[in-house]
């Protein structure tokens, strides 16, 4: 688990966390991706193989495609720097 906590870039709150970790609880751990982007490059790797090494480490791993963000526009008002998909 250390491994995956030193890749993190954000851990809110990081006591809560912790607490889980010490009940051996199995977490459920969520990726948002922005399908936007015209093509996925070599960065992705490093997030998906830490959300795989969640998976072999028993836990739960969820990928969400933020389809109907792309597709209406961006609410928090950052739709002037990303375009609307097409269906």
């Amino acid at each position: 688990m250390k491994y995956l906590i030193n890749r993190a870039s954000a851990i809110s709150p990081k006591e809560d966390l912790d607490d889980l970790l010490k009940s051996k609880k199995k977490l459920r751990v969520k990726l948002g991706i922005d399908p936007t982007a015209p093509d996925v490059t070599l960065g992705w790797y490093a997030i998906l193989r830490s959300l795989r090494k969640f998976q072999e480490l028993g836990h739960t791993a969820v990928l969400i495609l933020g389809e109907f963000t792309a597709q209406v526009g961006d609410p928090s008002g950052k739709s002037e720097t990303r375009s609307k998909l097409n269906e």
